[in-house]
């Protein structure tokens, strides 16, 4: 029987619910452990996941860019960034943008 820590067990569960939120994940480095790349397109939004580490401080983060018609250069439609461990990321991004 495999006990996981605490921490890892709430990261799954966010992880989850990101999923049902309308992000999906794939892998972008081989190996159970390699980092996840996730995105959620809605009508207004474009919301992006990377998440490198679990606890290492600034190994994960998400920015949430408005969609437009219009271009612009650079990140300026970018109106909101995060980043941390992936419980903060994870967590900002299901309590915090919506769909």
């Amino acid at each position: 029987m495999v006990v996981e820590s605490p921490d890892v067990v709430i990261g799954m569960r966010l992880l989850d619910v990101a999923k049902r939120h309308g992000f999906q994940f794939r892998r972008i480095a081989p190996g159970p452990d390699g980092p996840l790349w996730g995105i959620r397109d809605t009508e207004n939004w474009r919301d992006t996941v990377y998440l490198a580490g679990f606890w290492a401080p600034d190994s994960c983060s998400a920015t949430r860019r408005r969609k437009s018609s219009l271009l612009a250069p650079g990140d300026l439609l970018v109106t909101e960034r995060v980043s941390g461990d992936a419980l903060n990321v994870l967590n900002t991004v299901v309590s915090y943008w919506p769909p």
